[in-house]
């Protein structure tokens, strides 16, 4: 079995949460919310390492804020991120110090990804080489004009939102990402790299408390999903 490496991503700058402080820093229930992804991620018997990837300006309040809170013995390696989502998680992959390993690349805002589901998405990359979590389309979908006038209603059949964990074979998400960097392509996720170099992703099914923390009320609803008992691992 192939060592498994979490790559969580928190390089953003948490704009729309207009709040003074990074996104991925703010206090859930007690605790910031990177540390309780970096949790869930250490709680998993299948992940070996977890890379980091935090601006550089943040590593000495992460080590003083964040992994001291995480505490857990799994090792946590700090790398510093880049200009863009797509460029840091490239500076991640570059980190990773075993060159045959899986890899789940994961947003270090969504605190609520369970064991059961990182244990989907390494079988199932190491099975078929890429994967993601997702959730089927619920609602109705229109395709709007710029204008806001409805130009038709698209068939939700086989329509999913994508979330993370994603899972890869090392080589082939580095090999995606190379290509994209040549040809200066950036996908909205990373699943979209490996589509663009004609591989196959395999969707897992996710769950709604999988939620990304952006927005006042995504961090309203995460402590709902905590005190409710919503997420249990």
């Amino acid at each position: 079995m192939k060592r498994v490496f979490g790559i969580i991503v928190a390089g953003g700058e948490g704009l729309r949460m207009n709040a003074g402080v990074r996104k991925q820093y703010l206090m859930l229930s007690g605790l910031p919310i990177l540390t309780r992804t970096i949790r869930s991620f250490a709680a998993s018997a299948d992940i070996a390492e977890i890379v980091l990837v935090v601006p550089e300006a943040d590593f000495a309040y992460c080590r003083r804020h964040v992994l001291a809170a995480h505490a857990s013995g799994k090792p946590v390696h700090l790398i510093a991120g880049g200009p863009h989502r797509q460029a840091s998680v490239r500076n991640g992959l570059a980190a990773v110090s075993d060159a045959e390993a899986t890899v789940l690349i994961h947003d270090g805002v969504r605190p609520f990804v369970s064991r059961k589901h990182i244990r989907e998405c390494v079988d199932m990359a190491e099975k078929k080489g890429a994967c993601s979590l997702g959730v089927p389309v619920s609602d109705t979908v229109k395709q709007v004009a710029a204008s806001g006038a409805v130009e038709h209603t698209l068939d939700r059949h086989g329509l999913w939102l994508a979330q993370t964990p994603q899972a890869f074979d090392l080589t082939e998400i580095c090999r995606a990402h190379a290509e994209a960097q040549k040809i200066g392509f950036c996908g909205t996720d990373d699943a979209s790299l490996i589509e663009r170099c004609g591989g196959r992703v395999h969707m897992i099914a996710g769950s709604p408390w999988n939620v990304k923390i952006t927005t006042p009320a995504d961090l309203k609803l995460a402590e709902l999903i905590l005190q409710c008992g919503l997420f249990r691992d």
